[in-house]
């Protein structure tokens, strides 16, 4: 069969680095793609958002499959649109990725059917917003409502700090459009988990646990980035968390979309947080997680265009999903100044050479190629991945190779995994 991968991210390299694997997969085409993905996959030079353009593609190049895991394309409606022209994709329709497109919608959902989150209050009027700070507990959550490139989560330690984010996100669109409105929520403590799971609209089924690192520096100081570094399994996320999560949150979501006429189908992303109460939500994702994909998609054992046939014929509860056992780990290599300005541009020096270490794969995020040379294009650059019997194999594989791959001021975390 031929697949359409639509983005061009570390994340697509993933998908399409195991859909490569696959001996029911011929051709693999990704927009627009990446130099790492273009030795995998033949790139199309289409915008993710430019939907009549990839329909007319998928249509010319009699596409059997198209994959859309990017939020924005899936929050404006990529599904719907190649349903209308008898496409098969695979991904929640705009309906159900509003659970990741509108964080208000999210923390209503939760509420409405008492699945586990933090407590919060929704605002649309800054002077509203700005009481309900002045008499909160600190440290708290301000999010932009919106999508916000995994940016738009400001934890705040003092009034000070809270009155100037949210000043920042409502008063000076610091997020646009997307932090028109906020969600600001009680700070809760533990354990963070990312867990993917498998939807077919009825049945879910998790995926093996990761755990992010989103600040910037070590020691979980800094901004908050997309991700700078991921690692499965998480040591925290034991059989009875797992199993208490399946009964008051997994299952819950699932059928809460479905009574809500937002059937979800694709891939429903949960950032949660171990408890002394349990695991809570943190927020929901309507797509696969990036960095998370880097890791938990090298751990699957079971053709993946197996899943994806399952989940879009509703029959998912009728397949059993394997996992490899080993552990993984995925290092971010980032621009110097990310995640605020930075410089592109520079060379990458060493990719060959690292590429070639065993158990490690080097997953292209933000590159390109200037003059045929690769070339650093983003802020989250390269995604480092390595396997190992256990984490600290998989961590000494992935550090060995950034000891060798580099280009001017780039930076990354030397403590990723070590929680």
């Amino acid at each position: 069969m031929k697949v359409l991968v639509v983005g061009g991210g570390g994340r697509e390299h993933a998908i399409v680095h195991k859909l490569s694997k696959s001996n029911k997969v011929k051709e693999i085409y990704c927009a627009p793609g990446n130099p790492g993905i273009g030795k995998l996959a033949k790139n199309v030079d289409i915008s993710p958002m430019e939907f009549d353009l990839l329909i007319k593609f998928a249509k010319d190049n009699n596409i059997d499959l198209t994959i859309a895991s990017m939020d924005d394309t899936l929050v404006a409606g990529i599904v719907d649109e190649f349903e209308k022209n008898n496409l098969k994709i695979f991904g929640p329709n705009k309906k159900a990725a509003i659970i990741e497109g509108s964080k208000a919608f999210s923390k209503d959902l939760m509420k409405k059917y008492n699945i586990p989150t933090a407590s919060y209050e929704n605002f649309s009027n800054y002077d509203d917003a700005l009481k309900y700070i002045e008499n909160a507990k600190l440290p708290i959550v301000i999010k932009a409502d919106g999508l916000a490139l995994g940016k738009g989560v400001l934890i705040c330690n003092t009034l000070e700090e809270a009155k100037e984010n949210l000043k920042e996100i409502m008063l000076n669109n610091k997020f646009g459009k997307s932090g028109e409105n906020v969600v600001i929520e009680e700070f809760m403590t533990g354990k963070e988990v990312s867990i993917l799971a498998f939807c077919d609209g009825k049945t879910i089924k998790p995926m093996v646990s990761a755990m992010d690192h989103k600040r910037a520096f070590d020691d979980d100081k800094g901004p908050n980035t997309g991700g700078m570094g991921t690692i499965s399994p998480s040591k925290y996320y034991t059989e009875d968390i797992a199993k208490n999560a399946m009964e008051t949150i997994f299952k819950p979501t699932i059928d809460a979309l479905a009574k809500e006429g937002r059937e979800f189908v694709g891939v429903l992303f949960f950032g949660l947080m171990i408890t002394e109460d349990g695991p809570k939500v943190i927020e929901y994702n309507a797509r696969f997680g990036d960095p998370e994909t880097q890791v938990v998609l090298p751990r699957l054992k079971t053709d993946l265009i197996d899943i994806i046939d399952a989940c879009l014929n509703k029959k998912l509860d009728s397949l059993n999903i394997e996992w490899e056992d080993f552990a993984t780990s995925c290092v971010i290599l980032a621009s110097g100044g990310y995640p605020d300005s930075y410089e592109k541009g520079y060379e990458i020096t060493g990719l060959d050479e690292a590429s070639n270490l065993e158990d490690v794969f080097i997953y292209h995020a933000g590159t390109a190629l200037k003059d045929e040379k690769i070339v650093n294009n983003g802020g989250r650059v390269l995604g480092v991945m390595a396997k190992g019997e256990n984490l600290d194999k998989a961590l000494e594989k992935s550090y060995n190779a950034l000891n060798i791959v580099s280009f001017k001021d780039s930076f990354y975390r030397k403590d990723i995994g070590k929680r």
